[in-house]
């Protein structure tokens, strides 16, 4: 047996990354280069938010030629055997069926654009249906209020669309397009599960839900296919030969759960990205949240396969606030500075950042809630509003491990995490201390493009089961909380604060 090399292409919400890994004959892994390549954020109206498509794609282009060429100077010659995407999800792409020219830019997961015609619904008594077909709520974030906007509002995608000549999906539909020259429409279970579309039950899209969200005929739609195995070949793309196989394809947050290895029920683990996201694996089994998370398919691994589901809570912003703090607010440098300037200041009990720049997303589900500092006063400084924001990420998180332990009826005993945020090991830290259990970090830190590389492999017949992956996962560093009668009566008090400071921040914009 030779070594194979899987390219992992993972396009978030603010960059695209692409990785080579090879995988040895003994079934270990290596990263052998990495590339990031960042792209605009376009704002044309508040809570608005918008992705060129075209800039998306030379993204991608720019970071596979960059990876490669990393990789061939220190291996020489090799072929790449096949290709994993993982992707930002929910997010609207609209482009001509034969050209694959984009439409329109894409509507990103983050914009609000669409919350009247979410609320309209759900006046007309939707709302429940739509939850229990698809595990998620009637919210903007979501793609199908999405499209719905697009057919309302902009009459001549309108007519394409109804015409057929139009066709939409999620990003993972638009990438798979554009590698296999327009061959391929069509997406997997990870990513069709968060459009509001597809039958949580049947896995499959809904002819209700279509009729709800106004979707004008059902080829627009991509087919639904399992995560892994061969979804198409490259053709025509220029910066990668032809005839590589994709053969792999997860939602951002689902590859983030294979990547850390949570193939047992009940393991779950946190994303630090542009937002925090927490997962749990709850096997074949979809577990209806009572307590404001979202049911989800986690992935389906092969044809006839049964579909593996999810518990998932997700908080919009997480290292957007950092950003925030870096380039609106002009009060750090770098992300890392973050570190030694709100080491040793405390924030909460009397200081709190509600970081809701785009709405609160679950356990809250309030879409035009405003982020807010509270507890100001002529004392605070700004390295004390720099650690209550990174308190704000951590609260966050808090609130969506308590209502997964209430919908799963036991305790987590272990967080593990993941993303470009979970290199701060303050933030950690100060997770841990809240959340009450340890926190661990792997060595590496891309679980997404690690899972999306994992499911390449898995479609390729390298890996036979999830089992076999589970030796892939490094521990890094794990972060203990503190446990002293001192500290959790301080705990207490701040989750108390933080509760009332999120209500205050859900009452002002709601008056």
């Amino acid at each position: 047996m030779s070594t194979t090399y899987i390219l992992a292409i993972d396009q978030g919400t603010s960059l695209t990354t692409t990785m080579l890994l090879a995988i040895s004959p003994v079934k270990t892994m290596a990263l052998l280069a990495k590339n990031s390549v960042s792209f605009t954020q376009h704002y044309p109206h508040p809570d608005w938010v918008e992705h060129d498509l075209e800039e998306v794609w030379a993204s991608i282009m720019q970071a596979c030629e960059a990876t490669l060429q990393e990789a061939r100077r220190q291996v020489g010659t090799f072929s790449v055997a096949g290709i994993g995407i993982t992707n930002q999800r929910e997010t609207l792409c609209v482009y001509d069926r034969k050209s694959l020219r984009p439409l329109r830019r894409a509507i990103v997961w983050q914009c609000k654009r669409s919350h009247a015609i979410c609320e309209a619904l759900k006046t007309e008594g939707f709302g429940a249906t739509i939850q229990k077909k698809t595990g998620l709520l009637c919210d903007p974030y979501f793609t199908a209020s999405k499209l719905r906007w697009v057919m309302e509002t902009e009459p001549e995608i309108r007519s394409q669309l109804e015409a057929g000549t139009a066709i939409v999906g999620t990003m993972d539909t638009f990438i798979l397009s554009r590698l296999t020259g327009g061959a391929v429409h069509a997406t997997e279970p990870s990513n069709a599960s968060r459009t509001l579309w597809m039958n949580l039950h049947t896995g499959a899209w809904d002819a209700e839900l279509l009729q709800i969200f106004s979707v004008p005929r059902l080829d627009i739609l991509p087919e639904i296919r399992p995560s892994a195995g061969i979804f198409g070949t490259t053709e025509k793309v220029g910066f990668l030969p032809d005839g590589i196989p994709i053969v792999g394809i997860l939602g951002d947050q689902q590859a983030a759960l294979a990547g850390q290895a949570c193939f047992t029920v009940g393991q779950a683990k946190c994303t630090y990205g542009t937002g925090a996201f927490l997962l749990s694996n709850t096997g074949h089994t979809p577990i209806v949240s009572q307590h404001g998370l979202l049911t989800t398919v986690a992935w389906q691994t092969g044809a006839g396969v049964p579909l593996t589901y999810a518990l998932e809570g997700a908080s919009f912003i997480a290292g957007a606030a950092v950003q925030f703090i870096q380039e609106g607010m002009g009060w750090i440098n770098e992300p890392q500075d973050t570190h030694s300037r709100a080491d040793h200041v405390e924030a909460a009990p009397g200081l709190y950042f509600v970081p809701a720049l785009s709405g609160l997303g679950a356990p809250w589900w309030v879409p035009q809630a405003k982020g807010a500092f509270l507890g100001l006063t002529r004392g605070t400084s700004r390295n004390q509003l720099i650690r209550a924001t990174l308190e704000g990420i951590c609260f966050q998180i808090c609130d969506l491990l308590s209502a997964m332990e209430q919908d799963l009826g036991e305790k987590m005993n272990v967080l593990c995490v993941d993303g470009g945020a979970a290199k701060n090991t303050l933030l950690l830290q100060i997770q841990a201390d809240l959340v009450g259990i340890p926190v661990e970090r792997p060595q590496n830190l891309d679980s997404t493009a690690l899972g999306a590389a994992l499911f390449a492999a898995l479609g390729l017949g390298v890996f036979t089961s999830l089992e076999e992956m589970r030796a892939i996962r490094a521990l890094d560093r794990t972060f203990y909380p503190q446990q002293n009668e001192a500290f959790l009566h301080l705990r207490r008090q701040q989750l108390d604060g933080w509760k009332r400071a999120v209500q205050a921040s859900i009452r002002f914009s709601q008056e």
